[in-house]
């Protein structure tokens, strides 16, 4: 309250020597600032005359990530530094977007944690803990992580990992209401930020690896109560509607599926990240995820676009009923979400403004929508592909080549489902009239698992993904890593073209920010926060942040202080189940807020390196089936948290270096019985033998073998009285 009244009487002396118009307009801006985040429709529809605050996860509605902030600029960027640093309680990763409103910093954090900061300091004002359940983090696909808040009528608004959705008394930080969004008892997640529209409260859901059905729904922002739900791919039909605002538009949908196994596994179809509101048009745009199983063939018989799966579908906010889509990857068999961010802008192309949505979702193809009715303007990709030579313009669809839908021994392909693009916001500058995408180059060989059994809870994909395993060889493994490529694009979005990049050493680079100071912000995964020239890329400042930045960046004033933040924490998808280690060599132990202006004068403290646990091979023997069998049950079952190969990247614990691994018994009361359930490590009872259990071990072991032969041999003990 003192921070946001210092703030107004500011503005109002300044409006004073302005004159009245300038005076009227601060005065309607300040009359809905009357506590803490008091943000309601006209405030959030005016949200880009307000600069100061970031009251919205992209900025504005339109999600552009455009700060029309300027006291930093490309003149003084080199001035900037830290101003101050919060550190967080977990080492997992950072994906959060913080709010600020009226001089106070809202930020969730891992494990859907929400804290409550002066903006201009740091300091402390509360903390919020939803206590979710340890062995939620099985069910969570790539980390747990969490990507930010929304706020309205003095309220904050989060998702928590087990399905949660609650709302915060901003002022305080304790709970108004919650209500489960979710069946609990199915893998759902909830790791996207919601949104507000018009005292509406919009969230999704993640899980359609683990096998379940995607929606999202919009609930009262005063008390919690569900006002409509659509669903993105049919149920199961002898169950008749669903009673949803989908109903109608489903059974459409339906003629899109073949077989019963898509209703039975799931189908997929989660809206886990994007949900913009367009205001002038009055509608919300949802993109959505992949099919659950990944491959076609076992979800859909290998038939029909699987409609609303790799699209983007517009909705009547007011009633949730069906507007129209665009379906960019139809029958999607790789993981080609289309959940990746969404902007809005107002485009001057073939000499006439035209409303579009631009998108650069997984599948490498950067799209141009007209936002009234749906059609295709423009597509181009924007990375290597080599599952397609194109878009048709006639029909909007990919034109697929042949073997991309890997029939019979598997197909290379670029990109993967990490994506040519995932979660990590771009931003566009209507100054310069480019966006900033944070691109990457990982390739992937697909092909059936032709094991594959429907388990319920676990991942179910379809793919054997234990072709994907590196190379044991380090020349090769070297290799390998080298194909994998991270940019930062500055992409033409009207001429569909690149007009520069930055070249990063490898992929899962972060989000943008874009500014009105011909400044664009990114970090990345070797933990180095940077400074570009918006029209030429030239790097013109940097920040060692100890961590991997993942997050989007924000800006905002207080007191007439432009300040640059962002979330630093190393994790997500990729870290966790790559075996390459991209983070930094020495990183900080757990992640941090970090809080930069010109002339600031904090530091960090120096990194206090960690002593590596030495590689630590179990006795025993293991047959040549043993090793095979848990080689595929690790890959399955493990990989995604522990690194492909039981190579750890750092952001879970390295197997192969673990102290359990060397004791069979230890062994099989965690991975089997679940000791550490409450630490994200669920007892694997569930799915797994002892004697599976046991074979992973060797697996694990062998591998553990190997790092010992490709490590300097640890010093030797000094001699008892040295």
């Amino acid at each position: 309250m003192r921070l946001g009244n210092a703030v107004s009487s500011a503005a109002l002396a300044l409006a004073l020597l302005m004159g009245p118009s300038a005076c009227d307009k601060l005065k309607q801006a300040g009359a809905a600032s009357s506590g803490p985040a008091s943000v309601d429709e006209k405030r959030l529809v005016n949200a880009e005359s307000d600069p100061a605050n970031w009251i919205t996860h992209g900025g504005s509605y339109n999600e552009q990530r455009f700060s029309r902030l300027t006291d930093v600029n490309d003149s003084n960027v080199d001035k900037l530094s830290l101003a101050w640093s919060y550190d967080l309680d977990t080492n997992r990763g950072q994906e959060a977007t913080p709010l600020v409103i009226d001089g106070v910093m809202y930020t969730t954090t891992a494990w859907s944690k929400v804290v409550a900061l002066d903006a201009a300091t740091g300091k402390e004002l509360w903390t919020y803990d939803p206590e979710v359940p340890g062995e939620r983090g099985h069910s969570a696909c790539c980390d747990v992580v969490n990507r930010g808040l929304a706020a309205w009528g003095g309220k904050l608004f989060f998702g928590t990992l087990d399905g949660r959705l609650i709302a915060l008394d901003a002022k305080t930080g304790k709970p108004v209401w919650s209500v489960v969004t979710v069946d609990q008892s199915k893998p759902y997640t909830i790791t996207g930020a919601p949104r507000v529209i018009k005292g509406k409260v919009i969230i999704g859901n993640g899980g359609a690896e683990l096998g379940v059905r995607g929606y999202v729904s919009a609930y009262d922002a005063n008390d919690g109560k569900q006002l409509w739900r659509f669903f993105t791919v049919p149920g199961d039909p002898s169950k008749g509607p669903d009673g949803a605002a989908s109903d109608p538009i489903m059974e459409k949908a339906r003629g899109t599926w073949f077989g019963d196994n898509y209703y039975k596994v799931g189908g997929g179809g989660t809206v886990w990240d994007a949900i913009v509101y367009d205001q002038e048009l009055d509608q919300l745009y949802i993109g959505v995820g992949n099919g659950s199983p990944w491959n076609q063939k076992v979800r859909s018989e290998g038939k029909g676009d699987n409609l609303f799966l790799s699209s983007v579908v517009a909705l009547d906010p007011n009633t949730g009923k069906y507007l129209w889509h665009y379906q960019g990857t139809p029958g999607e068999t790789w993981d080609f979400t289309q959940t990746q961010p969404i902007m809005l802008a107002t485009l001057k192309i073939d000499g006439k403004d035209r409303k579009v949505l631009m998108q650069a979702p997984k599948n490498g193809f950067f799209y141009v929508i007209d936002r009234t009715d749906g059609k295709l303007i423009s597509a181009k990709g924007f990375v290597p592909q080599t599952w397609t030579t194109g878009v048709d313009m006639k029909t909007g669809r990919p034109i697929e080549v042949a073997g991309a839908r890997y029939p019979k021994d598997g197909f290379l392909m670029m990109p993967s489902a990490l994506g040519a693009h995932n979660w990590h916001p771009m931003a566009f500058s209507p100054k310069t009239g480019l966006v900033y995408l944070p691109a990457q180059e990982v390739p992937f060989l697909y092909s059936d698992d032709k094991s594959f059994g429907y388990k319920p809870g676990a991942w179910n994909i379809a793919v054997d993904i234990l072709k994907n395993t590196p190379p044991d060889d380090p020349a090769a493994f070297k290799a390998t890593r080298a194909m994998l490529k991270g940019q930062l694009l500055a992409w033409d979005p009207v001429a569909q073209k690149e007009v520069w990049r930055v070249q990063h050493d490898g992929p899962w680079n972060g989000g943008v920010l874009a500014t009105a100071g011909n400044l664009v912000f990114q970090g990345n995964a070797r933990g180095n926060f940077a400074a570009y020239a918006a029209d030429t890329g030239k790097k013109l400042w940097n920040f060692d942040a100890q961590t991997g930045v993942i997050a989007g960046p924000i800006s905002f004033a207080v007191n007439g202080t432009q300040y640059v933040a962002v979330m630093a924490g190393y994790g997500g998808a990729y870290p966790l189940s790559s075996p390459f280690v991209d983070s930094p060599p020495q990183m900080a132990p757990n992640g941090r807020v970090l809080v930069f202006k010109i002339g600031g004068t904090a530091s960090l403290p120096a990194v206090v390196p960690t002593p590596m646990q030495p590689a630590n091979p179990p006795k025993g023997d293991w047959t040549p089936a043993q090793l095979k069998e848990g080689a595929y049950l690790f890959e399955g079952n493990c990989g995604v948290c522990h690194g492909s190969g039981a190579r750890g990247s750092g952001v879970t614990p390295d197997l192969r270096r673990s102290t359990v691994l060397s004791d069979p018994k230890l062994w099989q009361s965690v991975v089997y019985d679940g000791q550490l359930q409450d630490r994200g490590m669920i007892a694997f009872k569930k799915y797994l033998t002892p004697e599976q259990v046991e074979s992973i071990r060797g697996y694990v072991g062998a591998q553990a073998k190997l790092l010992a032969s490709q490590e300097p041999a640890a010093p030797a003990a000094p001699a008892a009285g040295k």
